[in-house]
């Protein structure tokens, strides 16, 4: 049981809980990103091989491939950005001596 390290200086099990929520909150999030990156690729990729005789559709399927990677780098950065706040907010709600 990860919860049972709590002593009466220490969080309370009301506040741990709520830092796992915004951790699993981030994970989440990421996993939209990922989500939508991964459907961005695959539309590229399907207009890439349907259109590929087109340089229009060519142009919009490499606009659609740059756009899964800018969704895919916000993702982690924004993952990386919060994990760090949610392990600085841990870290500093502890007590000092411990």
């Amino acid at each position: 049981m990860p919860y049972r390290r709590f002593e009466g200086s220490e969080l309370i099990l009301r506040d741990e809980l709520a830092i796992d929520r915004t951790r699993l909150a981030n994970e989440r999030t990421f996993l939209s990103y990922l989500r939508t990156a991964l459907t961005l690729a695959v539309v590229a990729g399907t207009l890439m091989h349907l259109y590929h005789d087109q340089p229009l559709m060519v142009a919009l399927a490499i606009l659609f491939f740059a756009a899964a990677a800018v969704c895919f780098i916000m993702g982690v950065c924004k993952t990386i950005g919060m994990t760090r706040q949610i392990r600085y907010v841990r870290k500093e709600a502890k007590p000092s001596g411990s």
